[in-house]
């Protein structure tokens, strides 16, 4: 889960969640320790440790620096956060290389974790010495795992897939509105969403848009796959992909049919769309319940709904983890408050303060994940949905260059629906500038 990052986004307000109230004294329990007091100062007795993150991780909405400053008094934590993932991560690596600048703590995007994992990962404290990182779902683990065995990330949050809907624009189209109805309707896969866009365009409320844009809904069939862009070799296989060409194949439909609005998304153009109500339908990681409700606002809440994502196979698209880096002064500190935010209760919190999906298998027990639900949303069971679907995402195989390579489709993807390139240039020159940028 964060605005315009690499592989998903979070706007920057929360999405309110129905929950069972998680109370102070439930979060001070968690990590309140001998072990995690016994560390905690420098020499002066009072320590700031920086978090360096993107876009909405949702700790200060959930107000976990302040809950950690209340369990360790000498311990302050500062946030600086930068909107834009693409600008975080180039002076990420400057600072890595140059060793200066670093955050105690910093975050990596998943479409970024395997290039920093093969090519920066003894620039970061091991984790798994630390942190029980069995915990987390499967996979997660293994994203952010060396060839050495070390783990230098801790997940934060997981973006498993649904389909969030206007129930208003479905009615007067003439569609289904029902979660359980238009689940079945597009059970077939995103083909099927494909027609039921077919049937919207026929009866459509003036000036709307089935889809956001066929780029989201690419990445969305896309994320469905264990093998997208590399095979486990760590070749680039990006051209042969059979989930490429299927949701390349997808989109260019989508944009000749003029399905989509061709809104480029957490551009002003597609949160325009959202203020004015012309956007019916998209593919809805976890974390794009809080861009829907930020953007949307208040005139359109309870109109909108989440339901089970197209077909039968589980995806995931986003998610970020937590690294602390060696050259730190503080990397004991660091490394139990990453313990601390990762685990169970305060992602727990986090979802409650803005939506994003715990990566924290122990976190989905938790009646405060279990039952919450979305009012904006209809009051939509997103703790079952997304809990249903993250137990049966598969482990996707990261490449170094997943971002890049995800990026410059969306952006060719784009081109078609807003210029009307043809397909078959748009996949050309996507082929070429990645190609060019992968070596």
């Amino acid at each position: 889960m964060r605005i315009t990052r690499t592989g998903g986004g979070r706007g920057r307000r929360a999405a309110a969640v129905t929950t069972t109230v998680l109370t102070a004294s439930a979060l001070l329990l968690t990590g309140c320790s001998s072990d995690d007091d016994s560390n905690a100062s420098d020499s002066n007795g009072n320590i700031t440790l920086k978090v360096a993150d993107f876009g909405q991780f949702g700790y200060k909405e959930a107000s976990l620096f302040d809950q950690y400053h209340k369990l360790h008094p000498n311990i302050t934590v500062k946030e600086e956060t930068t909107a834009n993932e693409q600008d975080y991560y180039p002076r990420l690596l400057q600072q890595l290389n140059s060793g200066s600048g670093l955050g105690d703590v910093t975050g990596i995007e998943v479409g970024r974790i395997k290039e920093v994992v093969d090519t920066q990962a003894g620039k970061f404290a091991d984790l798994s010495k630390s942190i029980n990182v069995g915990d987390w779902v499967s996979w997660k683990e293994k994203q952010a795992t060396a060839k050495d065995g070390t783990v230098i990330g801790a997940g934060t949050d997981i973006g498993p897939m649904s389909l969030c809907y206007r129930k208003d624009l479905f009615e007067k189209a003439g569609l289904p509105t029902d979660r359980e109805a238009v689940a079945k309707a597009v059970a077939g896969g995103w083909e099927d969403y494909i027609k039921l866009g077919e049937q919207y365009k026929k009866k459509a409320p003036s000036g709307t848009f089935f889809m956001d844009s066929a780029s989201a809904m690419y990445n969305a069939v896309v994320s469905s796959a264990a093998q997208q862009y590399y095979d486990a070799d760590g070749k680039p296989v990006y051209k042969d992909s059979e989930a490429v060409k299927q949701g390349w194949n997808l989109a260019a439909e989508a944009a000749s049919k003029k399905l989509s609005g061709g809104l480029a998304q957490f551009q002003d153009p597609w949160q325009a769309a959202l203020r004015k109500g012309k956007i019916a339908s998209m593919a809805c990681p976890a974390w794009m319940a809080a861009q829907i409700s930020t953007y949307s606002g208040d005139a359109y809440k309870g109109k909108w709904d989440i339901t089970r994502a197209p077909g039968t196979t589980a995806a995931n698209w986003g998610g970020s983890f937590l690294a602390v880096p060696k050259s730190g002064k503080h990397v004991k500190e660091a490394t139990d408050l990453v313990k601390w935010l990762t685990a169970p209760e305060q992602q727990a919190a986090v979802f409650k303060a803005v939506g994003v999906f715990p990566s924290n298998k122990g976190a989905y027990e938790l009646a405060s994940v279990k039952n919450a639900t979305l009012p904006y949303f209809n009051n939509a069971p997103i703790g079952q949905i997304y809990a249903d679907e993250a137990k049966a995402i598969p482990e996707a195989v990261l490449g170094a260059k997943d971002g890049v390579i995800k990026d410059t489709i969306s952006t060719q993807i784009n081109n078609m629906e807003q210029r009307g390139t043809k397909p078959d240039k748009a996949w050309k020159d996507a082929t070429d500038t990645i190609d060019k940028a992968i070596g």
